[in-house]
């Protein structure tokens, strides 16, 4: 039932590499577990911080984004352990939103916040829910994951580095239609943030 459905999806290193199963990592990025309240959340926010992302940097840049993201977390999954890794994409996806405006002002639960400390607070809301630490992890390694990406696309080239986690121009031309740069990166996600209705519970709301 439940449980082979799952083991046809669920990460597994050696089917992978000897038996070619190689929707494993992908479908292991996309199962979010039974359905659920945390399952429609879940879904909510890999909808929401997923769309901000390719609003703000392109659909091109967006593939390239999620590629990186499920072969990282794939090896590091595969190490902890760990056969589903949703959390840890949605996770990474957030953090890559909250350092581009780390200071700007949102709503979660009934706290007004910096945009930096979501994932933190999302991470400390699920070991208290669960009740067991090792609720931490898929949080710490979806930061992990998404400050890899954020260092090296936005840090490194500021500091002299080389930007190479560029599309290529024939996905860019054919994905985006456009060349248009992506320095309007930031000025989008704050118009998707203000644009923003309040909410309850994790939402995300308006500065």
């Amino acid at each position: 039932g439940d449980e082979l459905s799952q083991g046809l999806l669920a990460l597994d290193p050696i089917r992978v590499m000897y038996g070619l199963e190689l929707w494993r990592p992908i479908t292991a990025a996309c199962f979010l577990g039974p359905p659920s309240i945390g399952w429609l959340m879940n879904a909510y926010y890999l909808f929401e911080y997923g769309s901000s992302l390719e609003r703000a940097f392109g659909t091109a840049q967006h593939l390239l984004f999620l590629g990186i993201q499920i072969t990282f977390l794939s090896v590091c999954s595969a190490f902890f352990g760990q056969p589903f890794f949703a959390q840890s994409v949605i996770t990474s996806m957030l953090h890559v939103l909250s350092r581009s405006m780390p200071n700007q002002k949102v709503k979660w639960l009934i706290f007004t916040v910096p945009y930096w400390t979501l994932p933190y607070g999302l991470m400390a809301s699920d070991v208290l829910q669960a009740g067991n630490a090792a609720a931490a992890l898929p949080h710490v390694l979806g930061i992990l994951s998404g400050h890899l990406y954020f260092f090296h696309k936005n840090v490194w080239p500021k500091v002299g580095g080389e930007d190479w986690l560029y599309p290529p121009e024939f996905l860019r031309r054919k994905l985006d239609g456009t060349g248009e740069d992506s320095s309007k990166a930031k000025e989008s996600i704050s118009n998707a943030l203000k644009a923003r209705k309040k909410g309850r519970g994790r939402k995300l709301g308006s500065a």
